[in-house]
């Protein structure tokens, strides 16, 4: 199966997987994800992630819930997409309601997150908001 976002992909299952209040979802892995799953957990919105698998790897990330079983990533939404890319500057990094959440970007020192890259003055391509 051919897809040709990716990112969006595992964003959604990532969603889903939250809606459906289980404990890991598995997704195809590859560089990109493994950065943004890395980033995510680093943040506190995933507990932890591994990479399994020989020809073809899958990513392994598990959820994290709070009390009551409320999901730790209220809202994942997918910024670029392959129809319509987003880069922003360095002075031009957005914020995620005014800094309670996180965008992930992609510069060229690496994926980041939106306060990270405002520190090292580096725009790039908006990957994802989370919040």
């Amino acid at each position: 199966m051919s897809l040709s976002d990716p990112v969006a992909d595992m964003l959604t299952r990532i969603r889903n997987a939250h809606g459906a209040q289980q404990e890991m979802v598995e997704i195809p892995a590859s560089k990109l994800k493994a950065e943004i799953a890395r980033v995510l957990k680093r943040e506190g919105y995933v507990s932890d992630f591994v990479i399994e698998g020989g020809a073809r790897k899958t990513l392994r990330v598990y959820l994290k819930y709070g009390a009551e079983r409320t999901p730790a990533i209220r809202g994942l939404k997918r910024e670029s997409r392959p129809g319509l890319r987003r880069y922003v500057s360095g002075d031009k990094v957005p914020r995620v309601l005014g800094g309670m959440g996180i965008a992930i970007l992609s510069t060229s020192a690496g994926i980041m997150t939106d306060k990270e890259a405002r520190e090292q003055h580096v725009g790039g391509e908006v990957l994802c908001s989370v919040w």
